[in-house]
């Protein structure tokens, strides 16, 4: 009998898209990490003045030299970051990025710090790649951040990188200048690669995003435009690396995909150079937005920290699974803690990614269940 690999077969299918596959007609859906906004009129126009070009075709495996040039000026003035076009591989979506670093980096037996409750594809990638993952809690009390005296605690010999993910998904936290600082030292003291997964960086309110880059060499950055140009459809991020590891993570990229859409790389160059007012535009919709989740919650009774950065809500309950059931039966669709790992039980995760009105419709729906009285 024909059986799959037993490192797929230890990997089960996201939480998330679970939940996403019970949408009915009436449901609002709050499960999804994806802006509800339109992508910006100028990104859309790129892509017809490409397809009108007749810019069909393969690119290089690393991306446009335009593209790459223009991520790098982004990661050097925005970030902080001495990237050069040269240590960037434009990749299909920062999804891509991670499969093909983690990959890259990490052998049979290996270990990878990840943070617990943590995204959904870092423990998958891990486990694809002949890993181990080992959960670093992050917890309520410090706001979900990762401490750097905790990951500490988790380095072995086995150890061979740590991931690392601020704004955080699925909480919010946004890690401070000292916890990124730390992470880097940590990286260098013990010749261990870390994986900074900045997809949100340009999500953030009332604080500054740090990139451990910044601070060390032994640094993988992964960004993309998805969440801060409402691109998710283009599938399109990609990974500024140290020159120790591009040629190794170039394979890995090149014989699982090739290149990146070539339309796509020119949606993302107009991302870059063109006007970024919308940013700011859909970052104060979603801080609005956050306001009115988290003010409604606590309400309820639920208990929540504020998140201060990404678009999620990381409340906490006695029973999540049954309240996210509960909710389902309202037509309302969350995301039980426990799927972004054994430190998110006791959590369910909202996304304040759609729209205002759906969100109030769904709190007013939330408080008919009058959980707190249970």
């Amino acid at each position: 009998m024909m059986k799959p690999a037993k490192r797929v077969e230890s990997i089960d299918l996201s939480g998330i898209r679970k939940m996403f596959d019970m949408v009915g007609e009436d449901s609002i859906n709050l499960a999804l990490g994806e802006p509800d906004f339109d992508t910006p009129s100028h990104i859309r126009e790129a892509v017809k003045e490409a397809l009108d070009e007749g810019f069909t075709h393969y690119t290089g495996n690393t991306g446009i030299m335009e593209l790459r040039e223009a991520i790098a000026h982004k990661l050097q003035t925005d970030n902080h970051i001495n990237a050069s076009p040269e240590s960037i591989i434009v990749t299909v979506g920062a999804s891509g990025a991670l499969y093909s670093s983690i990959n890259a980096i990490v052998e049979e037996g290996d270990d990878v710090i990840i943070p617990d409750p943590g995204f959904v594809a870092y423990d998958a990638c891990v486990k694809l790649s002949g890993g181990r993952s080992v959960s670093a809690q992050l917890k309520d009390e410090n706001d979900f951040r990762m401490i750097p005296e905790d990951v500490l605690e988790q380095v072995t010999p086995r150890t061979k990188a740590i991931i690392m993910n601020s704004p955080g998904n699925p909480t919010g936290a946004v890690l401070e200048k000292e916890d990124v600082k730390g992470m880097a030292d940590i990286a260098d003291d013990h010749d261990l690669i870390l994986i900074s997964d900045e997809i949100y960086d340009k999500i953030i309110y009332g604080k500054k995003h740090y990139s451990p880059a910044h601070y060390s060499d032994n640094v993988i950055t992964v960004n993309g435009f998805s969440k801060t140009y409402a691109m998710t459809g283009f599938r399109i991020g990609y990974l500024s690396i140290p020159s120790k590891l591009t040629e190794e993570i170039l394979k890995i990229h090149q014989y699982s995909v090739t290149c990146t859409t070539s339309i796509s790389q020119k949606a993302a160059l107009a991302a870059l150079q063109g006007p970024q007012d919308s940013v700011d535009q859909m970052r104060d919709e979603f801080q609005r937005r956050r306001d009115l989740v988290v003010g409604r919650l606590r309400d309820m009774g639920i208990e929540c920290n504020q998140p201060h950065g990404a678009f999620y809500v990381f409340p906490r309950m006695d029973n999540p699974e049954k309240f996210v059931e509960a909710a389902l039966k309202k037509d309302v669709v969350l995301v039980p803690g426990s799927s972004f790992g054994k430190y998110g039980e006791g959590h369910f995760r909202i996304s304040y990614a759609t729209s205002y009105e759906d969100l109030q419709e769904a709190m007013d729906r939330l408080e008919s269940l009058n959980w707190q009285n249970k």
